[in-house]
């Protein structure tokens, strides 16, 4: 164990079970660290949830007499840092409470609040005072813990700052729920992570390849995933080489394209919403007077299956990315495997939309005066390009969304979450956009390029 291997100490307990019916998942086995009480092989135990991070010595913890803990919430006591001397007597007294004892949170905390009632009055713990003083009055059963040794990030994220000097905490605690600091994505939306990875970074190796807070068996796992997409993308853009050769030969310059497609924007407008009209307007910059084919429900049917496949793909890259990799590797890694999935998924319905294309030009009954094919020619770059513009820009709004608390200096997590949702808005309004005309040009450029090959 890499603890073992850093000179850790580290002893095999059996499980206490949860005697709460009516408790979460995840505190089935809370009730353990009442065995703290029982380490009777020690003077003092000091102890701290695994979401906690020392940031300054807490040797004077040791100087507490009985039980120490902090209050939270103004009346209840927090048990992520607690100081105990440990006694056989004062645990077995708790094993014989745990089923009448009430526990308001279904687990170890609820319980030791309803042991210790009376904690809210409890005496300030003050390591500083003299030994004459501590020598002159009783020893305290009870003594609360300031800020400095149990800092809430709860109670920083409602200020955006300490309550207290930041530069004499002792012990960070971060307890917003699933927001824990190991995950990589908690970097970006609670600014105190940022101490839990500068000292991750700082971490000596205890075993080869583990300096840092680096895993080996990670780092493996992150170069392949890294990669795997890579090839997924360029074995996919080699199969369609031939039609990308060929479309470009059919430009005459990147800069008569560009020209093209802005004169169709100015002086033909731009498809709004899917009916019969508009279908006529679009397919009129395909085919110049040929009758509407698009079905009146591609449209809708196209923004459901483009918001289905971003779901899916944002889904499939949580689940695939580690948690526990560095931020910016994580945040890599969850963008380029979100662009991957999305594309394959979007990219595989357009191409279903342009076989439907081509089976209703088969189904055209009668003459249409169609362009000629020199003519045709010089439209399907415009196409070209606008259906790059629309990929692109999907591709830059996902980034810049989540990155603009970055770029904008914001540290707040409520402003943070209300700066992503703004940039979320702006980028589900111009995916609706996109998805309707990249259905709507793959509908027709099947529908004309089965009608060239008759």
């Amino acid at each position: 164990m890499l603890v073992q291997a850093d000179g850790w100490i580290v002893e095999k307990i059996s499980l206490l079970a949860n005697p709460n019916q009516k408790r979460p998942a995840r505190f089935w086995g809370v009730y353990t660290k009442l065995k703290i009480f029982n380490m009777t092989s020690y003077k003092k135990v000091v102890y701290l949830d695994a979401d906690t991070i020392v940031v300054k010595s807490i040797e004077d913890l040791f100087k507490c007499e009985k039980f120490c803990a902090n209050l939270k919430h103004s009346e209840r006591l927090n048990s992520g840092v607690m100081v105990v001397e440990p006694s056989e007597t004062l645990f077995n007294d708790m094993i014989g409470k745990v089923q009448t004892l009430p526990s308001y949170t279904g687990g170890d905390q609820g319980f030791l609040n309803s042991y210790y009632s009376d904690f809210a009055n409890a005496h300030l713990f003050e390591p500083n005072l003299s030994p004459e003083v501590l020598k002159s009055r009783p020893a305290p059963k009870m003594e609360r813990l300031s800020t400095l040794y149990n800092a809430d990030v709860g109670l920083y994220m409602l200020a955006n700052k300490w309550m207290v000097d930041e530069s004499e905490l002792r012990v960070i605690h971060y307890t917003l729920g699933p927001l824990k600091p190991w995950d990589w994505w908690t970097s970006w939306l609670l600014k105190p992570v940022d101490v839990w990875q500068n000292v991750r970074e700082k971490l000596a190796d205890s075993l080869p390849g583990t300096g840092g807070g680096r895993n080996p068996n990670d780092e493996l796992l992150v170069k392949f995933l890294f990669l795997l997409p890579l090839c997924l993308l360029f074995f996919g853009y080699y199969r369609s080489l031939p039609q990308v050769l060929q479309q470009c030969r059919s430009c005459r310059s990147s800069c008569d394209n560009i020209r093209q497609f802005i004169y169709r924007i100015r002086f033909n407008g731009s498809y709004s919403g899917v009916s019969t009209a508009s279908g006529v307007t679009f397919n009129q910059q395909f085919s110049n007077g040929a009758p509407s084919k698009i079905p009146m429900y591609l449209g809708g049917i196209s923004i459901i299956v483009c918001f289905a496949a971003a779901a899916v793909s944002l889904l499939l890259a949580l689940a695939v990315v580690p948690r526990q990799v560095m931020p910016w590797t994580g945040l890599l890694l969850m963008y380029e495997w979100t662009f991957a999935i999305f594309f394959v998924l979007f990219r595989g319905y357009l191409h279903l939309v342009y076989k439907l294309g081509r089976a209703a030009a088969v189904q055209t009954v009668g003459h249409v005066d169609y362009e000629s094919g020199k003519g045709r020619q010089r439209q399907t770059p415009s196409c070209d390009i606008a259906t790059c513009c629309y990929w692109s820009g999907m591709a830059s709004l996902a980034m810049v969304a989540p990155a603009l608390p970055c770029i904008f200096g914001i540290t707040a997590l409520f402003a943070r979450l209300g700066l992503m949702v703004g940039g979320g808005l702006i980028l589900a309004s111009f995916m609706t956009y996109s998805s309707e005309h990249l259905a709507i040009i793959s509908f027709m450029r099947g529908f004309e390029e089965r009608d060239l090959s008759r």
